[in-house]
């Protein structure tokens, strides 16, 4: 008889696998997580009348089967539905997102060397780094004044040391006739993928686990961290004293910290390349302020090297009812890699409230959240064996998926859709154990 599949990890893509099973008639899966509880990096925490994220959770749909999944699972009456109002903060200016269509109110010098160097930029065929992907696309101008030194901020890494294969859809490219009307006229068009978005009325972004996690039979393993994985016996061993044989894995957690569990005989030895794989961490410092005297914006990037944050967001413009009333909220982003300074909680504190005109006394609350693997960084190492790295896990019966599961940049649409692949292909293996054809229901569209 077959042994059970085991899902690690009850994040968004570990429960969209396991409610895309259930809603095929399968049940033979358990779902472990290490956690007291559900939801991953997609929680929230209440502290003293405030709901914090662990750093901005918004969901951008553009796919037609996860617009249709949240509708049946959630109901987007249950949500709100805002526009994107994103700035950057350089220069002593704050201007609209994105940067490259929006240089107006920046210093005449800035504007000229950005307009110059698009107009002068070389292209680089088929460019190995970031850094001259973005000398390709964007030029000398737009790279100094916000990609470079924005992006070695948030991955704590050379930008000649990553590549632009996660870019994607998630960096929007320009034109010289959008250039200048954008340094002409203030303006701020709905351009890329988070133009618009939808966040929870009332709850913060645990909505969306907690509504996938009651949808499914079969109960989740809390406090069940995975700490071995002997691929010979096919066992899993958890720092709680249980164990599984298994005979697949769907795996979530970030994929450097399955390979380090794996106990591997062949010749492939897994369990050595987890170091290869890089990530920047990201503390996430939210701050609940007495007053509601924050900016009406949604977020605010600032890529100079004096503020320690690279990001500022403020939650009670996604949805009021995450502070008290006449309060509101900020959350500063700080990346750092392997360990931050003492120092850094204390001065992103202290910045933030002279960039924003808070004062310290009307602080309410505070809630420090640790993310020790944030973004995986696109490293040549990473590049060129991602693939054959998976797709060795995959012979040994480990799906890994999800953004840290597959080391990848992802939004929250991706982890929908990535369960119900894993499930899919779960249940194809699974036919000859099975009474009847499955096949994972699609809602109509």
């Amino acid at each position: 008889m077959a042994q059970p599949t085991i899902i690690i990890g009850a994040g968004l893509t570990g429960l969209s696998t396991a409610y895309h099973l259930e809603q095929a008639g399968f049940f033979d899966y358990i779902l472990l997580e290490k956690e007291a509880e559900i939801g991953g990096l997609c929680r929230s925490v209440f502290q003293d009348g405030f709901i914090f994220d662990y750093t901005g959770h918004l969901l951008h749909i553009n796919n037609p089967y996860v617009q249709s999944l949240i509708e049946r699972v959630i109901g987007f009456a249950q949500f709100n539905y805002l526009q994107r109002a994103s700035f950057i903060y350089s220069h002593q200016t704050t201007t609209p997102y994105p940067f490259q269509i929006n240089l107006h109110g920046l210093p005449l010098s800035v504007i000229a060397e950005c307009i110059e160097g698009f107009a002068r930029r070389k292209n680089i065929n088929n460019p190995k780094t970031f850094y001259s992907w973005v000398l390709t696309n964007f030029g000398a101008g737009f790279a100094k004044h916000f990609f470079i030194p924005y992006q070695e901020k948030q991955f704590c890494l050379s930008t000649k040391q990553f590549s632009a294969q996660w870019t994607g859809r998630f960096v929007p490219q320009t034109s010289l006739a959008d250039i200048i009307q954008g340094a002409l006229s203030d303006r701020q068009e709905s351009v890329g993928y988070n133009a618009h978005f939808f966040y929870p009325r009332y709850t913060g972004i645990s909505l969306l686990p907690t509504n996938f996690a009651r949808q499914l039979i079969n109960p989740v393993a809390l406090r069940h961290e995975v700490t071995k994985i002997n691929l010979v016996t096919k066992t899993i061993y958890c720092a709680n004293g249980t164990s599984y044989r298994f005979e697949t894995i769907i795996n979530t957690m970030p994929l450097n910290h399955l390979l380090h569990k794996i106990t591997d005989t062949s010749t492939s030895d897994l369990a050595r390349h987890h170091h290869k794989l890089q990530a920047s961490a990201v503390l996430n410092i939210n701050m609940g302020i007495n007053n509601n005297c924050m900016p009406d914006k949604h977020w605010i990037y600032t890529p100079e090297k004096m503020y320690p944050f690279y990001r500022l967001g403020f939650p009670h413009n996604f949805s009021s009812s995450v502070t008290p009333p006449n309060a509101s909220s900020t959350y500063l982003e700080c990346a750092y890699r392997r360990h931050y300074p003492k120092m850094l909680i204390k001065q992103a504190i202290k910045q933030s409230c002279e960039l924003l005109d808070i004062n310290e006394p009307d602080i309410a609350t505070i809630a420090i959240l640790d993310l020790p693997v944030a973004y995986a960084l696109y490293t040549p190492w990473r590049d060129r064996h991602i693939d054959k790295l998976l797709a060795r896990l995959r012979e040994v019966g480990i799906y890994s998926i999800g953004r840290y599961g597959s080391w990848k940049y992802a939004s929250m649409q991706e982890a929908f859709l990535d369960g119900q692949q894993a499930a899919e292909d779960i249940l194809q293996a699974a036919v000859p154990y099975m009474t009847r054809e499955v096949k994972v229901k699609q809602p109509t569209i």
